[in-house]
């Protein structure tokens, strides 16, 4: 049975003043009725771009979209902007990376979210208001008749995004994108934040994108995770599996590179060296090559597919499999207990 939303090399490039922007590579990855699929990696590996492909939001004069979006077995890149419009929204809703930014500051907060409703139903603005206020509290937002009618300059960091997730969510979409729902937020917030979304997603069997660069949120909430690097996915399979037994590089470095409880406090974390490279000019071969400290001849030249390793677990490496598992289990934390 075919997935709720399926991509299939999806390549996105812009062009730009210093040339081509190859933003997206090749991407392919599914995410089902009531699961979650985790896009991460570091900022400008491709995962917003990935996000704003599917609903029609990189359809701009200086760029080139191929490959397909298939959305309960529709290719959306095929759609007109008419046709996206009405699956924009009522179908597939998205919560963006900035809600102080994402929402209109001259408009209030409630108006805001009656013109998501307003936009795709012929409802009063009566109607309109009382769903507003109705989504509010569904996001569990104190005294949502008041706030309302509040600005979101009046409202904090995690009302605001609360109010993010009342608008995509208010006209109960079967896919949610959320990009970064938890950046700036306290711990706190962000706990609460997250476990809303998945109260959410249980409620109304939602498909969820969760895009992060943070491995321990994607810990909490992905059943299925893709690991994405300049464009491309490196490494994709359940959950458990890419936290137990990554087999590529760059999802190593990611792991080692975030706080543990369950290993020595003495234990430093170790970042990943150099940089991410230029999507304009990126390097030939595999693109992690410059900063894999296990790099070959061949990794410089030859671009590594995207292969099985195991049952649902793909991995684009050129290191032989047994090779990547005797690494990880010389470079996988220590429990506390057994140092």
């Amino acid at each position: 049975m075919a997935a709720l939303l399926d991509i299939h090399d999806l390549r996105v490039s812009f062009q730009t003043r210093d040339g081509v922007v190859h933003a997206v590579d090749g991407v392919s990855t599914s995410v089902d009725r009531g699961k979650t699929l985790g896009l991460v990696g570091e900022s400008g590996s491709g995962k917003s771009v990935t996000a704003l492909s599917v609903i029609g939001l990189t359809r701009l004069p200086n760029a080139e979209v191929s490959g397909q979006v298939l959305f309960d077995g529709t290719d959306l890149l095929q759609l007109s902007s008419e046709r996206l419009q009405s699956v924009r929204g009522p179908r597939i809703a998205m919560i963006f990376q900035d809600p102080l930014s994402s929402l209109h500051p001259l408009y209030r907060v409630g108006w805001q979210i009656e013109e998501a409703i307003l936009a795709h139903e012929q409802v009063s603005r009566r109607a309109a208001r009382a769903r507003a206020v109705d989504a509010m509290r569904a996001v569990e937002m104190p005294n949502p008749a008041e706030l309302v009618d509040r600005y979101p300059h009046e409202l904090s960091g995690g009302m605001r995004q609360r109010a993010m997730i009342a608008m995509a969510l208010v006209l109960n979409p079967d896919v949610l994108i959320a990009d970064e729902p938890t950046t700036a937020l306290d711990v706190t917030v962000q706990a609460q934040i997250l476990e809303l979304i998945r109260s959410l997603q249980h409620d109304f069997d939602t498909a969820v994108v969760l895009i992060t660069h943070d491995f321990g949120v994607i810990a909490e909430t992905a059943d299925e995770v893709a690991v994405m690097y300049a464009g491309r996915i490196v490494e994709q399979g359940p959950i458990d599996t890419i936290l137990e037994a990554p087999e590529h590089p760059y999802t190593w470095g990611l792991l080692q590179s975030i706080p543990r409880l369950d290993t020595p406090r003495r234990d430093r974390l170790e970042p990943i060296t150099g940089t991410p490279p230029s999507l304009v000019y990126p390097p030939t071969g595999c693109h992690f090559h410059p900063r894999c400290p296990y790099v070959m001849p061949m990794c410089r030249t030859m671009d590594p597919e995207l292969l099985q390793s195991d049952p649902g677990h793909f991995v684009a490496c050129h290191l032989p499999v047994a090779e990547r598992r005797r690494i990880w289990q010389e470079l996988r934390p220590k429990p506390a207990e057994a140092a």
